[in-house]
């Protein structure tokens, strides 16, 4: 039969035609071009499913919606030869050719005498069928794998985003303790993680849409209240790279110099309009943001103060150098430079707003990068808050391993900080029940033998803690001369200001009642020592009186950014009576000048009293020409 009786025949089951009881029985071909040699239709209004080739009865033609699954399902799950047709079929389709037509007979014969050409053909299609459906499912299998490991893609992306030149040294199979991680820079990452995309994005989303600024940015997101961004005169250059360590430092143009000269200005006439007049000429220098954001931080207004450190972070990233990387943590710059300490600031005060945010997970990796700039020398001693954000944040494992790597050369144990905060994170693992047992248990043995070895280095820090925290000490325990009052007097200033400042930022991480009764229990284990006469409790005094005569001057600095009511109270004299700027808060003795300021004459000096007058109502004038 031709195609076009087949057209015509399909016309009049699609209801152009009147149909009859039979019509709606068919016997579908696997393959067009073995239409034309099949066997001619009968009377019942039968479509030939080709000689020697398996077809489908349908009594209903809707389904040959899903003709193809049932081809497939015939395939694979009956267990028949594609060269054989059932019984059923074929005596059917014979008996009625026979009545229907007396050529069909010879029709037939010389379809069976193409039975395995065409064989062979359906074969293939239904393989191809075969392959285009594991290929779907492949696919839709390596979908969900992906959105699964997309973490692991993530950080392989981070891995290859650092320079291979000048390139970090190899590294253990272990991340380095500076590593940092790119998305853990965004706090919307955290809080996707506590409220869910679609609460974090809900109102960014069409706001993104109208961004034109020129660079993507991983410190911040530029927002469209910002004034438009054009080069202040900021810029970074390499100085030098030795030993897998690259040295960058920023500079300042001519521009922004002038710029600087006029913020040392507006600063020294203690009026902050005079910053804001500034920024309305150069929306982009960093030390007028900084300084600008403490006085609106001061006045309250934290949603500005936030705002305008991001701009100061914003402006220093667009000046990255390209081979200053963020995450490799072998990227350095030397605190000794007024240039750099803008950035050091910065990325301090952001940690601050992102803590206080509630996104600890985020203010850690803010600290590892500050941390990473210089470790050696660490100006801004982030080692005396890096633990308290890793208990927050419940990265435990990560002090742990923070603590075992520096250890050995940095007397970790020796600050009070990490000697309480590593054992209650061994503790606090402990009580995680998706570890095995065995690790449960040595984890609690280490942190009761490291909890004994800090009370008795610091015995002062004990009633203090307990106080903070709102316990009353057992009789035993406060009139003890080892933990008594004499303990907290007789330690040495700078200890006692180290203590402050660890209690005042992290007392309330002990006042789980879990966490206090372990406490309980190796504070008695201690006092059973001391009275026995255990050599290291005179071992830890001696070393009291020898490690803490004078805290150094990055650790007077930290406290000063901390703001921490206690431990500023602990300050010395000769650190109290200095005037600390915001912008640069105890600069370093050894600063490393690129520029100098120019002189600028004083009306003072020259007695002019008309000049004088002038000053004191206007800071900035000069009578200079």
């Amino acid at each position: 039969m031709s195609r076009r009786a087949l057209r015509r025949l399909r016309g009049e089951q699609r209801g152009q035609e009147p149909l009859g009881p039979d019509a709606l029985q068919f016997v579908l071909p696997d393959d067009d071009d073995a239409e034309e040699e099949g066997p001619k239709q009968g009377s019942g209004g039968r479509r030939p499913g080709g000689a020697g080739k398996e077809g489908v009865r349908v009594n209903n033609r809707f389904e040959l919606i899903n003709i193809e699954d049932l081809e497939d399902d015939l395939v694979v799950n009956g267990e028949r030869s594609d060269c054989a047709l059932p019984d059923s079929v074929s005596s059917g389709n014979k008996g009625r050719a026979q009545r229907g037509n007396p050529e069909a007979k010879q029709d037939e014969d010389e379809a069976k005498a193409g039975f395995p050409e065409q064989s062979n053909a359906s074969g293939k299609l239904r393989k191809k069928k075969k392959k285009q459906k594991n290929k779907k499912s492949c696919t839709g299998e390596s979908s969900e794998n992906g959105l699964e490991d997309i973490d692991r893609i993530l950080e392989r992306i981070e891995d290859s985003s650092g320079f291979s030149h000048p390139g970090p040294p190899p590294l253990n199979s272990r991340k380095h303790v500076l590593y940092v991680e790119h998305r853990h820079l965004n706090p919307d990452t955290e809080l996707k993680r506590y409220f869910g995309a679609r609460a974090v994005l809900g109102e960014q989303r069409p706001r993104q849409r109208q961004r034109v600024y020129p660079k993507c940015t991983w410190l911040t997101t530029p927002k469209s209240t910002w004034p438009r961004y054009s080069k202040p005169g900021l810029s970074m250059r390499l100085l030098e790279s030795k030993k897998g360590l690259s040295f960058f430092a920023f500079e300042h143009n001519e521009e922004y110099q002038q710029a600087q000269h006029k913020f040392l200005v507006a600063v020294e006439s203690m009026e902050p309009n005079n910053i804001v007049v500034l920024l309305q000429t150069s929306p982009y220098h960093v030390d007028s943001l900084l300084q600008l954001s403490d006085a609106c931080r001061f006045q309250e207004d934290q949603e500005m103060a936030r705002d305008l450190i991001e701009r100061a972070l914003y402006s220093m990233e667009c000046a990255f150098h390209p081979l200053f990387s963020l995450t490799s943590g072998t990227c350095r710059l030397d605190y000794r430079r007024p240039e750099n300490r803008s950035f050091y600031l910065a990325l301090y005060k952001q940690m601050s707003f992102l803590e206080k945010r509630g996104c600890p997970r985020t203010a850690l990796e803010y600290c590892k990068l500050i941390l990473s700039l210089e470790p050696d020398e660490d100006p801004l001693c982030m080692l005396l808050l890096i633990d308290h954000l890793a208990l927050r944040a419940r990265n435990y494992e990560y002090l742990i391993h923070l603590f075992q790597e520096w250890e050995a050369h940095r007397n970790l144990s020796q600050l009070p900080n990490f000697a309480f905060s590593v054992p209650l994170a061994y503790f606090l693992l402990s009580q995680q029940t998706d570890l095995p047992e065995h690790e449960l248990t040595s984890a609690r043995q280490q942190a009761s033998l490291l909890i004994q070895q800090a009370l008795t280095m610091f015995p002062g820090a004990l009633m203090p803690l307990l106080e903070c925290c709102s316990v009353r000490p057992d009789a035993t325990v406060a009139n003890h001369r080892f933990f008594g009052p004499d303990a907290e007097i007789s330690q040495p200033p700078a200890l006692s200001q180290l203590v402050s400042l660890y209690l005042g930022r992290s007392h309330f991480l002990w006042k789980d009642p879990t966490t206090m009764s372990w406490l309980e229990e190796n504070v008695r284990a201690v006092l059973q020592a001391v009275d026995a006469g255990d050599p290291a409790v005179e071992a830890c005094e001696n070393r009291r009186k020898v490690l803490y005569q004078r805290a150094p001057r990055n650790i007077h600095r930290h406290v000063i950014l901390s703001e921490i009511k206690e431990a500023v109270a602990a300050l010395p004299s000769d650190v109290t009576t200095q005037s600390v700027m915001g912008f640069d808060p105890l600069p370093p003795l050894d600063t490393i000048y690129s520029y100098v300021r120019p002189e600028r004459l004083s009306p003072v000096s020259h007695g002019n009293t008309i000049a004088l007058f002038f000053r004191s109502l206007l800071p900035n004038y000069t009578t200079e020409l």
